[in-house]
């Protein structure tokens, strides 16, 4: 059951569609939308080596870059404001100022899905790479994540990157269970050359999917599934991708190579990602 959503605001290409998505999931299930803004002070008064005598254009730079994250930040606002106001959606608006993980983290333990783009959570220099924002929301706990693409797609197939392993039944179940789209049709896709386990680990996953009511399809691929992911997503029209993420391997191991990594880094649709 999804009750709660949380979604930043941070005036990127990304944030239109994830007002637009946060709204949308927010109507369908009866459930209230909490917008955050967070203002990194501290980042965006750096500014760099200043040279001897540059202190005021140092000052007056940091300034500007203040009020400008300002402005989009406001913007962000009204047109969350805005979109669920137009579609009837209870939300509210959290101002933060301070460490965004920590802020996200924190507000995140109350919510049931959190919503930001695959690349960025703020365009005001919260990450230097998306890597480090799914490494540290991940490992802190925050799960679900609905990453979105900066082009809307109406959810009408997803596709469940399927291993075996427990981080990808999790992420199928959750998925499964939170019903976010209730009439999506699931395409369940295993990426190896054991044929003869992958038939066994399809047939188990498709009739859990099914058992909860959702139209489904198996499918082995044989390649890797770094590229192949992405790849068969685009070949079969995939709305969205689900996927799990191991925190130990994320944390301790951190190989960019990572199917989890690669793919987000590549994507040009959503992913729920889960563990």
């Amino acid at each position: 059951m999804t009750k709660r959503i949380l979604v930043g605001l941070g005036g990127t290409p990304f944030t239109t569609v994830a007002v637009k998505r946060a709204v949308e999931l927010a109507r369908t299930h009866h459930a209230h939308v909490t917008g955050v803004t967070i203002v990194e002070l501290d980042r965006l008064q750096r500014v760099g080596p200043v040279p001897l005598g540059g202190a005021a254009y140092a000052q007056r730079m940091a300034q500007r870059r203040i009020d400008v994250t300002r402005e989009r930040v406001e913007a962000a606002v009204s047109e969350f404001e805005n979109a669920c106001q137009e579609a009837g959606v209870n939300c509210s608006v959290e101002r933060e100022t301070g460490d965004a993980f920590d802020l996200m983290i924190s507000h995140a333990r109350y919510h049931d899905l959190t919503i930001f783009g695959l690349k960025s959570l703020f365009d005001y220099g919260l990450t230097e790479e998306p890597k480090d924002a799914l490494i540290r929301l991940v490992s802190q706990g925050v799960r679900p994540i609905l990453a979105v693409s900066p082009i809307y797609r109406n959810i009408r197939k997803a596709l469940v990157a399927y291993s075996g392993s427990m981080e990808s039944a999790k992420a199928m179940r959750r998925f499964v269970q939170m019903r976010l789209w209730p009439d999506v049709h699931i395409d369940i896709v295993h990426f190896s050359t054991d044929k003869t386990k992958g038939k066994e680990l399809l047939a188990a996953a498709a009739e859990y999917c099914r058992a909860h009511g959702y139209e489904t399809e198996t499918r082995i691929v044989d390649e890797d599934a770094d590229a192949g992911i992405l790849d068969h997503a685009q070949q079969t029209q995939a709305d969205i991708i689900v996927m799990g993420n191991s925190v130990r391997s994320l944390m301790f191991r951190q190989i960019l190579g990572s199917t989890a990594l690669h793919t987000i880094q590549n994507a040009d649709r959503p992913l729920f990602l889960a563990q």
